[in-house]
């Protein structure tokens, strides 16, 4: 079914961020930088809780998850984005598309989960600090991972078996610098009314259903937080939700905008697109690390363990 309805063309064309050689350089530069970043700061934030053990708990179990869907979205588009960026024909192939929407959609979509996760995790911990041991338990945190999991790759499987049932005939140029189903459907001959359809009904339901449940999480959290009497408690409680909290905003804000926003080649499309999957996987650990004290102790601790090791 896929390679009859695909018959008529081969593979797509991305106009891509510019057709000015000397900016493509200079963007070439930027997202080289950008990508470097996110790979030092997501791998580091990821050994830094797997080599600290004060960092073992379950606040950091999910950020470390978060981290690694940080580094696989980035990986899923700005590869692809520099390679294009030095090349003469940014071309992609039909089933290179494809895989690439899957993976766009089952990462982002396993982060919205994830962040959902994360803001439960805040208000047991701020809201029942006496049973938070016991409610975050090792075997529901786990669980709670998978489930997001399982979640976003049936949501991205249902996705992509609907673009691969697309006619997509005469048209080959994709507006934008990636393969985002938004972007697509343009390009098909087909009935798309069923597919928008459906793509609008995945993104309320990852994204207002996993926001709504952030937002009453932190309604109770202000609630809690406002209602502890020292000021360094406040200060404290604010400081371990406020980085969470900035990811959230940055995330959701950015994905669900270009996702509910009809495809028109805009510069908001890309800006949008950008912010989600290039610039928050940049952000998250920086945001994580600067504004979390515990964090900032543990690489201490181990930068001068190394130091001491290599003294001897």
């Amino acid at each position: 079914m896929a390679l009859r309805n695909h018959s008529t063309i081969t593979e797509f064309i991305l106009i891509g961020l510019s057709d000015n050689p000397l900016i493509e350089a200079l963007l070439f530069v930027v997202f080289l930088g950008i990508y470097l970043l996110t790979l030092m700061g997501n791998l580091t934030m990821m050994l830094v809780i797997r080599a600290d053990s004060h960092l073992h708990t379950p606040m950091y179990f999910f950020l470390s998850n978060l981290s690694f869907l940080d580094l696989c979205l980035s990986s899923v588009t700005v590869p692809k984005l520099m390679e294009d960026l030095l090349s003469e024909k940014q071309t992609i192939s039909v089933e290179g598309c494809l895989t690439q929407v899957f993976f766009v959609f089952l990462t982002a979509g396993n982060e919205a989960c994830l962040l959902s996760v994360m803001a439960y995790d805040r208000y047991a911990a701020i809201c029942h600090p006496l049973l938070y041991g016991q409610v975050m338990s090792n075997q529901l945190c786990n669980g709670l991972v998978l489930a997001s999991w399982g979640l976003a790759s049936l949501n991205a499987v249902i996705i992509v078996l609907l673009a691969i049932n697309l006619d997509f005939c005469e048209a080959q140029t994709i507006h934008h610098y990636t393969c985002e189903l938004p972007s697509l459907f343009p390009l098909s001959c087909s009935d798309i009314s069923i597919n928008i359809s459906i793509l609008s009904f995945s993104t309320v339901l990852l994204g207002l259903g996993n926001f709504l449940p952030i937002f009453f999480s932190y309604v109770r959290i202000i609630s809690s937080i406002l209602r502890i009497n020292s000021t360094t408690g406040r200060r404290k409680a604010f400081s371990t939700c406020s980085s969470h909290f900035i990811a959230v905003i940055l995330f959701f804000s950015s994905g669900m905008l270009r996702y509910l926003m009809p495809p028109c080649g805009s510069f908001l499309d890309l800006l949008f697109s950008l912010q989600y999957s290039v610039i928050t996987p940049m952000l998250n650990p920086l945001i994580y690390s600067l504004k979390n004290k515990e964090v900032k102790t543990a690489v201490k601790r181990i930068l001068e363990k190394y130091l001491q090791y290599f003294r001897w």
